[in-house]
C-alpha cells in the first residue's frame, strides 16, 4: 500500500464512497443490517413476577400507623402546595428545587400551615402515650418521603423545641408552653450548636447569669466563637428558642442549663438586645432557615429556667436531685436521643426512595446484548448491576427492622432504659446515615445521565441528606461513644466478676463462638453461622480496645486521651456493635413471616446483609475470623444471592410503600418524561 501513487489512492477512495452512497442493502454475515426500531418503554410489572404478597411485606417493613401514612401521602397530593407535576402521563410531588432559598422557606411555612389547618399535629404535645408516639413517628417518615426540609422543620419545632420542654420543663412550663406550640402560635427552635462547639456542648461558651435584685437571669454572648450556630428556624420564623448556656450563680460555674428565650415578637420583630443572622444557602436544606443568634445581655424570668434537672431559688440558691455534675449533664442530652431516633428513620426512607427510583429504573432501561443482533439487555440482569444494588436493598430491610426496634425501645423507655437507648440510638444513626448517603451515591451512579437530573430524586436527596452524617452528633464521635459504653461494660463485669447484662452483650457470658472449618453454601445461610460470625467480631474487638485502652494507662496516658489514641478500634467496635443489633431485630422480624415465597424471599436479604458485611468490612480479615478463603467463599455466596434476588427485586422495592407520586419520572416512562411534548420549554 506504501507503493500507490496519489491519483490511485484517490481513485480507490472514491469508489469506496460511492459503494456506500449506492448500496441499498449491505451484506454482513448474511443479514442485512435495517434500521433500528426506536425503543419503547415496558413497565415492568408487565414482565416481573412478584412471588409474595407486597402488602404483607410492606406490613414488615412499616409495622404500624399504615392508614395514618396513607392518609398524610393523600393529603399532600391533593394540595397544588406540594408542586404537583405532570411527567409521563403520571403526576409527581416534588420539592420547588428551582425556587430561591427564601422562596424554599416560606413554601415550608405554608405547607406546615396547611397540614395544621387538617389536623396534622394533633395531640402532638397534649396527648401522652405510645399510640401517640408512634402516630407521630409515622407522620413523620411519611412528610420526610416528600421533603425532608419540611420534615426538619417540623421536628426541630416539636421533637426539639418542644421536647426540650416536656423533658426539661415541669408542669408551669408544660402548661405555658406545650398547647401554643403545638397550634403554632409559638413557633421554637433549639440553640445548642455554636460556632465554636458543637460536638462538645459541656463546653458551650454562652452564659446565663442570675440576678437576685431582679429576679432574673442575664444571657449572653460573651465572644464570637459563642454565638449560636445552624439553628433551624431561627433566621425566618421562630419566635422563641431554648438556649443552652453556662449557669453563673455567684461567681460559681454550674454547668449547661436550659432557659426559655422569647426572640420575636408575634408580628416577626426580633426582640431587643438580640442580634439573627442568616447561615446562608446551604448544600441541601434550603427550605429550612438556619440561623445565628447573638445575646446582648439579654434578661428572661427566673421562671424560664427549665428545670425538671435543677432550679435556682428567688435568693439564688442552686437546687439539684443530681449531685453528681457529670450525671447531670447527662440528663441535659436527653431531647438529643429522640432528633438521632428520627435522623435515622429518615435516612432509611431516603433509602427506600433512592432504591425504589434506581431498581425500577433499571428494570426497563436496557443497554448492549449478550449476542449479537440479540435485544439489549435489562440493566438488573447483569450481574455486575445486581452486585451494586442488591446488597443496599438487603441492608435497607434489615436497617428498617432495626429502625422499628428503636422506635419501640424509645417510646416505651424508662429510667433504666434510656442508656441502652442512648447507646443504640447513637450507633444506628451513625451507621444508618452512612448506609444512607452510600446508597443514594450508588443509585446515583446506577442511573447514569438521568440520576444527574434533580426532578429525579436521586442526585437531590444526596445534598438534602449529607448533613445527617454531621449533625445531632458527628458520627465518628457517636462510634466513639458507643463503644466507651461498650468498653465501660466490659470493665464493670470483669472488676466485679458478674456476668454481662445489657446492651444484648448475654453471649459473652458463654464460650467464644468458633466459626466451621468449611463453609459451605448452607452453613454460609445459616443464621446460627452468622450470629456467630457477628458476634464473634464484636468480642474480639472489645477485648482488643480494653487491652489497648488498659496498655495506654500502664504507660502513664490518661483516659482520655487514651481513649483518642484508640480510635481505630473504637469506630470498628461501634460498627460491630450496630451491625449486631441490626442483625438480630432482622432475625427477629424474619421468625414472624410465616413459611412460603415471602419467607423465602426474606431469608435470603438476611443472609445477603450477614454476608455483606462480612465481606465489607476488613476486621474479618485483619484479625483472622475468616480465612482468605473462607473470604473468597462469603464472596461467592454474596454474588449466588444476588442472583437469586434478582427475580424479587421489583416486589422488595414495591414493598417499601412509597406511592408513585413520590418518586420521579424514571422510576416509570422515562421515554415519555423526555419526550418534547413533555418539555416545559
Amino acid at each position: 500500500m506504501s507503493s500507490e501513487s496519489p491519483t490511485d489512492r484517490a481513485s480507490r477512495r472514491t469508489r469506496i464512497l460511492s459503494n456506500h452512497l449506492t448500496t441499498s442493502d449491505l451484506q454482513v454475515g448474511g443479514n442485512s443490517l435495517q434500521s433500528n426500531i426506536c425503543l419503547s418503554y415496558s413497565p415492568p410489572e408487565l414482565h416481573e413476577k412478584i412471588e409474595f404478597e407486597v402488602r404483607k411485606m410492606r406490613e414488615l417493613l412499616d409495622v404500624h400507623n399504615l392508614r395514618d401514612r396513607d392518609w398524610l401521602f393523600g393529603l399532600m397530593m391533593q394540595s397544588k402546595l406540594f408542586n404537583p407535576q405532570e411527567k409521563g402521563g403520571k403526576v409527581f410531588v416534588m420539592p420547588d428545587f428551582n425556587h430561591t432559598k427564601e422562596q424554599q422557606r416560606e413554601m415550608t411555612m405554608k405547607r406546615i400551615e396547611y397540614l395544621l389547618e387538617r389536623g396534622v399535629f394533633d395531640g402532638w404535645l397534649t396527648t401522652r402515650g405510645p399510640e401517640t408516639e408512634m402516630r407521630k413517628f409515622a407522620f413523620m417518615e411519611t412528610l420526610g418521603i416528600f421533603d425532608q426540609s419540611l420534615a426538619i422543620k417540623i421536628g426541630v419545632h416539636f421533637f426539639l423545641w418542644g421536647g426540650a420542654i416536656q423533658f426539661f420543663g415541669t408542669k408551669r412550663h408544660h402548661d405555658k408552653w406545650l398547647r401554643d406550640t403545638e397550634t403554632y402560635r409559638i413557633k421554637g427552635c433549639f440553640a445548642m450548636t455554636e460556632l465554636g462547639h458543637g460536638s462538645n456542648v459541656r463546653g458551650i461558651e454562652t452564659v446565663a447569669t442570675y440576678d437576685p435584685k431582679t429576679d432574673e437571669f442575664v444571657i449572653t454572648t460573651p465572644c464570637e466563637s459563642a454565638q449560636k450556630y445552624w439553628i433551624g428556624g431561627a433566621a425566618n420564623h421562630a419566635t422563641h428558642t431554648v438556649v443552652f448556656s453556662q449557669l453563673n450563680i455567684n461567681g460559681r460555674n454550674q454547668g449547661v442549663h436550659a432557659f426559655i428565650v422569647q426572640l420575636r415578637d408575634f408580628d416577626g420583630n426580633i426582640c431587643p438586645n438580640i442580634r439573627i443572622a442568616d447561615c446562608g444557602h446551604k448544600i441541601g436544606l434550603n427550605g429550612v432557615d438556619n440561623g445565628r443568634i447573638w445575646f446582648d445581655n439579654v434578661r428572661i424570668p427566673r421562671e424560664n429556667l427549665l428545670n425538671s434537672v435543677a432550679d435556682v431559688t428567688p435568693d439564688g440558691q442552686y437546687k439539684s436531685a443530681i449531685q453528681d455534675p457529670d450525671q447531670r449533664f447527662a440528663a441535659f442530652l436527653a431531647p438529643l436521643t429522640s432528633g438521632r431516633v428520627t435522623i435515622s428513620l429518615s435516612a432509611i426512607y431516603s433509602a427506600q426512595i433512592g432504591l425504589a427510583i434506581a431498581i425500577r429504573y433499571a428494570l426497563s432501561r436496557r443497554a448492549f446484548s449478550f449476542v449479537p443482533n440479540e435485544p439489549e439487555v435489562l440493566l438488573l440482569d447483569y450481574p455486575s448491576h445486581q452486585r451494586r444494588l442488591l446488597p443496599l436493598v438487603a441492608k435497607t430491610y434489615a436497617m428498617t427492622c432495626a429502625g422499628n426496634y428503636l422506635k419501640k425501645m424509645y417510646v416505651k423507655r424508662t429510667p433504666e432504659s434510656n442508656k441502652t437507648i442512648h447507646v443504640v440510638s447513637s450507633g444506628f444513626k451513625a451507621v444508618l446515615t452512612w448506609h444512607n448517603m452510600r446508597t443514594l451515591q450508588e443509585c446515583r451512579e446506577a442511573c447514569g445521565g438521568q440520576g444527574l437530573k434533580t426532578e429525579n430524586q436521586v442526585g437531590h436527596l444526596k445534598g438534602e441528606y449529607d448533613v445527617q452524617s454531621t449533625f445531632e452528633g458527628d458520627n465518628n464521635v457517636l462510634m466513639q461513644q458507643v463503644s466507651k459504653a461498650l468498653l465501660g461494660e466490659f470493665i464493670a463485669a470483669k472488676k466485679k466478676n458478674k456476668p454481662f447484662k445489657g446492651l444484648g452483650l448475654e453471649y459473652m457470658n458463654e464460650h467464644w463462638p468458633v466459626i466451621p472449618s468449611q463453609l459451605t453454601s448452607d452453613i454460609l445461610r445459616s443464621s446460627n453461622f452468622q450470629i456467630t460470625a457477628l458476634r464473634l467480631r464484636e468480642r474480639d474487638l472489645l477485648n482488643r480496645f480494653a487491652a489497648e485502652m488498659s496498655q495506654h494507662q500502664s504507660n502513664g496516658v490518661n483516659k482520655e486521651y487514651a481513649f483518642a489514641l484508640g480510635y481505630q478500634l473504637a469506630e470498628d467496635l461501634g460498627r460491630a456493635f450496630s451491625d449486631r443489633i441490626i442483625f438480630e431485630t432482622f432475625l427477629n422480624d424474619e421468625g414472624t413471616v410465616s413459611t412460603g415465597p415471602m419467607k423465602d424471599a426474606v431469608g435470603k436479604l438476611r443472609s445477603l446483609y450477614a454476608l455483606t458485611c462480612m465481606e465489607e468490612d476488613a476486621a474479618f480479615l485483619r484479625y483472622g475470623y475468616l480465612s482468605t478463603e473462607k473470604a473468597a467463599a462469603v464472596r461467592a455466596e454474596v454474588a449466588k444471592l444476588c442472583s437469586e434476588l434478582r427475580p424479587h427485586a421489583l416486589g422488595l422495592v414495591s414493598s417499601f410503600g412509597v406511592p408513585s407520586a413520590f418518586l420521579s419520572p424514571i422510576a416509570f416512562n422515562w421515554i415519555d418524561s423526555n419526550a418534547w411534548s413533555s418539555s416545559s420549554a
